[in-house]
């Protein structure tokens, strides 16, 4: 069934659910990135939540709007700060004459706070925003290989 704009119904479908997951994907994976030294889950868990947006983007959307919308300079440039922001985190432990990674900002807050698990809380941050912009990436990659060309998703879309 085609609606008189010539949009299927599986896209409106899709456009619909889409837009109504893709906040609560973004805001629940950045979520589990900033909790994840006192609740279950992670740096990882939760970058690899947020740039599972991305797919959402693209089977909603085609690839030329995911690629719009997502810059893919930004995300490789963004893989390496944060791999950089790791390695930096963890030469802190021998700045003070501790080992690599060693946990050296231990005493900051109370426990359960949000930063009480000191260095560790930062790596996970870190480890967050790299598995978020290198997974992106990649997705974007694997995308743009899955992609009709632009002709394709233009007769689509009429």
């Amino acid at each position: 069934m085609k609606f008189k704009s010539g949009i299927s119904e599986k896209n409106v479908i899709m456009k619909c659910g889409a837009d109504m997951m893709l906040p609560f994907a973004v805001v629940f994976g950045i979520y589990i990135i900033l909790f994840g030294t006192v609740s279950p889950g992670g740096g990882f868990q939760g970058g690899v939540m947020v740039a599972a947006a991305a797919v959402l983007l693209y089977l909603a959307y085609g690839y030329n709007t995911a690629k719009q919308a997502i810059n893919t300079e930004v995300l490789r440039v963004g893989e390496a700060c944060g791999a950089t922001l790791y390695v930096i985190l963890g030469l802190c432990g021998l700045f003070v004459g501790a080992n690599f990674c060693r946990n050296i900002f231990f005493d900051n807050g109370a426990v359960g706070d949000l930063i009480s698990a000191g260095t560790i809380t930062f790596m996970g941050y870190s480890v967050g925003f790299k598995v978020l912009t290198g997974v992106g990436f990649l997705l974007l990659l694997m995308m743009s290989l899955l992609a009709p060309d632009a002709d394709d998703e233009e007769e689509d879309a009429e």
